[in-house]
């Protein structure tokens, strides 16, 4: 059984906790016969975990565009794109000394 942690418990772990706990969650929801006041218990955590996760991606996609800078230095916020590592509409790394910001 997925390792139970209530409101302010999931709030308090780290990312990598909060994302072990919600895929045990998903596969306890998936993998048994379980009652429906026992699943809906753990489908609210699983809602809390979800919404905690969510959360600290926003938090860290926010870093990121603080981080990517513009041409001339000054900070120029950007959605950041995995496929190249950069600021959308920006070059590959190389084209900026290497460095994605």
């Amino acid at each position: 059984m997925a390792k139970k942690k209530t409101g302010s418990a999931a709030k308090e772990s780290t990312f990598e906790e909060a994302m072990v706990g919600l895929e045990g969650i998903v596969r306890e929801l998936e993998g048994a016969e379980i009652p429906l006041e026992k699943s809906l218990e753990i489908f609210e955590e699983g809602v809390r975990l979800s919404r905690f996760l969510n959360r600290k991606l926003n938090e860290a996609e926010k870093k990121v565009e603080i981080l990517l800078e513009g041409e001339e230095g000054e900070k120029v916020p950007r959605p950041f794109d995995p496929e190249s590592g950069t600021g959308e509409g920006e070059g590959d790394a190389s084209d900026q000394g290497g460095l994605p910001f």
